[in-house]
């Protein structure tokens, strides 16, 4: 199975994951979580990991409005 690439060589250089798979992590931190029955220190590793993808995800979604703010900005139809 092939994943969506949002953002090529920068997600690659870095190791940070790309937006689907941060949140496709995300979830699963979270179902964890909320399932119950880790320890005090495997609950705390989890919850520090979910605030790390939780960041990558802010990070995408942030990048993915300043493109769509750009692009709208940029098609704006002009008044007469």
């Amino acid at each position: 199975m092939t994943s969506t690439d949002n953002g090529g060589a920068a997600a690659s250089a870095t190791d940070t994951p790309g937006y689907e798979q941060a949140r496709d992590e995300l979830i699963e931190v979270v179902r964890r979580l909320e399932a119950g029955g880790t320890s005090l220190e495997e609950s705390l590793a989890l919850w520090e990991r979910g605030e790390e993808l939780a960041k990558v995800c802010r990070h995408w979604l942030e990048g993915a409005r300043a493109r769509l703010d750009a692009s709208l900005a940029g098609k704006e139809p002009e008044e007469g």
